[in-house]
Formats: C-alpha cells, structure tokens, sequence
C-alpha cells in the first residue's frame, strides 16, 4: 500500500499547536523592544517563557542535553530563532529552575517538582506549594531494555527511511519509532542519546490523553458529553456561553474567540507563557458564533477541559496526577509519565506531559482496543467512534484526533498517500503521532524534532505508515 505518487510538499491541514510560530514582525518589534525603542511588552516573554519552559522539561524531566534541545529544538523555531541569540539563559540544576531573558529583561523561569515536571513561575518560587506525588504502583518503563529489532527486512527499511535525512532542507529529526501489531511492540527504532527509557515531550499528543481522562470521567458518570461544561464563569443568568457542551469544546467548535494563531499576540501564545492560572485567563472569552457552527482549533479551549478534569478529581494537581496514574496509566502498563500543570494546578492538558515512545504506542494501543484493557472498559462505550468521526472540517479533525475517516479535504489527501482509511492519529508540533489502524491491528508511534514548519513531517509519517501496512499485508511483520 505504497504511496501512488509523491506527495504535495504542503500536505496537510491538520493544526497541530504550532508552538509559536512567531512571525517575523513580532520578531523585529522584540528586537527594538530589547534595545529601548518599545515598551516591554509581553509577546517577548512568550518566547523567553518558551525558551525556558522547554529547556527545563527536556533537561531535567527527559534527561536530554540542553545544547542539544537549542540547537534541534528552539533554535529552528521561526521567531525563536530569532531572539536566542540575543538570550541570557541559566539552567541551574541544582536548584532545578532555568531562566531565559533579553538583556536582562522580559525574564520568564520554570521551576522543576519532583513528580510534576516543570512549569513558569510569576514573581515568585512556588517550590514550596507542591505537595510531594502520591504513591501510585509504577507502570513498566523499560530501564535497561534493548529495542525491539524488527524481523522483517521490510520493516527494517521502512525504519530506516523514517530517519534518514533529506540531503538539502529543513531536518526531520525522528527520535523515536515504535511500532504495535496486536498488542505486542513488533520493531522499534532510536536516534543516538534516546532509548526505551527517554520521557518524549507530547507537546498536542496531550490533548488526546485529556480526550481520554474526559472518557474515563464519562465511563465513571461524573461527566457527559452532551451536557452544559461547568464552567463558573459562565454560569451568570442569561449568560449565552451557558450553552457550550463539553463535546463542543472536545471538538473546537466551542464558538469563543480563542482562535489559536500563534503570533505571539493571540490568546493560546499569552496563555502559554504570560498566565499563572491559564483556564483563568481563557474563561472570560466572547461567543462569536453559535456553540457547534463553527470550527478553529484552539488549545485554550482544551485548557478549559483541563480544569473541569481537575475539579472533578479533586481540584489540585496532586490530585489529577493520582487519578490519571490510577485511572488510566497503571492499567495501560505505561510507566512513569510526567504531566506538568500551570502555577493554579490545573494540567497543560493542551501539551506537556511526557512519556516513552513504548508508553505513547501503549496509550494509542487503548484507542484501538476500543477502550477496553485486559478485559476491563476503561473508556465508554462508543467513545472511541465519537473521538475518531471528524466533524465539517477540512483538517478531518476530531475530538482530540485527526481522522481520515469521513470525507474531509485532508483526510482524503491522507488515505490516497498509503494511510487506511479507518485510521486515526493524535498529532503535535515537530512530528509527535500516534496512528491507530484498527483494521490493520497496528499502532505506529513516531516523535521527533521535525522542522518543515508547519507540516512537521507528515509526508514522511504517511510513507512509514504505508510501508508498515504493505510490511504486514505481505506477512513480513
């Protein structure tokens, strides 16, 4: 199931966070504001917050080295790459906090907590406030396993074609492939400083794991789709965002005007990096359509979902790490995932939460399994089918998935190029996806440092997701 031609080199739609993409004017006004012509002014500290936010998860959550999150990571990133030079950044292991600012000013630090990963503190070292994680009974993580070596010659090219390099243009950088035939990790692959054990940051993969933590709350009753999302800021009389279903935020559809650009300016860039209390932030937004007639992908809005999920389970972050440690990572086998929160304890269920390649492709094995672990259902019934059927939308987005089923723009562009037609995967900035096939019993989990912006790779997704298939058809996997 080849591909039948190449590919279009803008190939999807699909609105991954796109991780701010800060254009080139904010850039050239950050500069001036840097030198004294402009008034600080806080697009600047998106990209300091950014800087630091990243750099103290990928050092001191996933272990990898700082020089090297800079140069693949920040220092590709439009607008970023800008403004690194110009930073000051001090990573203080010992302290566990790493501070990124322009001339001294505009300055944002991340602060790490056992259990809790990192998060941007404002004016203040919160250290102290994080209660020490519950003890939970670990998952399995790996430590010491060799990789998984594919027995097939077909998927040992496969492997190797999704990490090699183009000779000229921006770097793919896959870090980590694994791939699940039925349950069972079939051929799995690494690049140089990653292993079975490196925590890989999700960054929009992480709105699928709040899809799945909404499902649990479901399953357990204490949530449902169709209902009004308890949201105390719109529960005046009268107040129209009353009407705005959980479904609805799932599917962005919500109607608010927290349209996701990522400029700097917009509402998810300020969220991100500007906020100590990011739902707080969001929650006052404006209906500008109709709650279900109108579709933009907005991470605020998952952060909105975030919280619900907090206060149900208890209202703290410590309180959420148990739940979705007990709820939903123990029975998947997936070891020690690390979901980071905002400064008001409510988990970034937008992005940030960081797990192995081996307990991504476990989580994507819990969506083709319909739900169901080792016998026990875990998410609903019929949930699965309500996260994979895409809404009116070109993109073939979901509820927390991309789809290509349906009839989207997109999605049908995706089926053509070698992916099945039933499949759906979760997806984030720089290349981090999950494809669940059911047809086929197949999970291919792929993460990486992609840089063709804003399409992270997706052509090179589709040709390792059609030679998997081909690879299994043909009983060579």
């Amino acid at each position: 199931m080849a591909p039948t031609g190449p590919l279009p080199a803008r190939f999807r739609r699909e609105r991954t966070m796109r991780y701010p993409a800060i254009a080139a004017a904010v850039a050239a006004a950050a500069l001036a504001t840097a030198i004294g012509i402009l008034r600080p002014d806080k697009t600047v500290r998106v990209v300091t917050g950014l800087v630091a936010h990243s750099l103290c998860s990928e050092t001191l959550v996933s272990g990898i080295d700082p020089e090297a999150t800079r140069r693949e990571m920040l220092a590709p990133m439009p607008g970023v790459r800008r403004l690194l030079p110009l930073m000051s950044i001090n990573i203080d292991r010992d302290r566990g906090s790493v501070t990124a600012a322009i001339a001294g000013l505009f300055a944002n630090r991340a602060v790490f907590h056992r259990g809790y990963g990192c998060n941007l503190v404002f004016d203040r070292d919160v250290a102290a406030d994080w209660p020490p994680p519950a003890t939970v009974a670990p998952g399995h993580d790996g430590a010491g396993e060799k990789p998984v070596a594919p027995k097939s010659p077909r998927l040992e090219a496969a492997l190797g074609r999704a990490f090699a390099e183009p000779a000229s243009g921006p770097q793919r950088g896959t870090k980590a492939i694994v791939i699940v035939r039925d349950d069972r990790i079939i051929a799995e692959r690494y690049a140089d400083g990653y292993g079975p054990d490196t925590k890989l940051m999700s960054w929009s993969v992480a709105k699928s794991v709040t899809n799945a933590m909404l499902g649990i709350l479901v399953q357990q009753r204490k949530l449902a789709l169709d209902a009004p999302a308890p949201v105390p800021e719109w529960q005046s009389a009268g107040d129209p965002r009353q009407a705005i279903t959980i479904a609805q935020l799932m599917r962005m559809t919500s109607g608010l005007a927290l349209d996701e650009t990522n400029t700097g300016f917009d509402p998810n860039s300020r969220m991100l990096y500007t906020e100590p209390d990011m739902a707080g932030f969001v929650a006052p937004a404006r209906l500008i359509a109709s709650p279900g007639t109108r579709y933009h992908y907005s991470s605020p809005g998952t952060i909105l979902l975030s919280r619900i999920v907090r206060d149900q389970v208890g209202g703290s972050a410590a309180d959420v790490a148990v739940f979705a440690r007990r709820e939903l990572f123990a029975p998947l086998g997936m070891g020690d995932v690390t979901i980071e929160f905002d400064d008001a304890g409510t988990p970034i269920g937008s992005t940030y939460i960081y797990a192995t390649a081996r307990d991504w492709a476990r989580f994507g094995s819990l969506y083709l399994n319909d739900g169901v672990v080792n016998g026990r259902r875990i998410l609903p019934e019929g949930w699965v089918e309500f996260s994979a059927i895409p809404g009116n939308n070109p993109d073939g987005y979901a509820a927390g998935f991309f789809s290509n089923r349906g009839s989207s723009e997109y999605g049908a562009l995706r089926v053509r190029s070698g992916m099945a037609a039933d499949s759906f995967f979760a997806s984030g900035t720089l290349g981090q996806r999950i494809v669940i096939m059911p047809a086929d019993h197949l999970v291919v989990a792929r993460f990486g440092l992609a840089q063709d912006w804003p399409d992270f790779d997706i052509v090179g997704l589709v040709h390792l997701v059609a030679d998997v298939r081909a690879a299994c058809a043909a009983e060579q996997c």
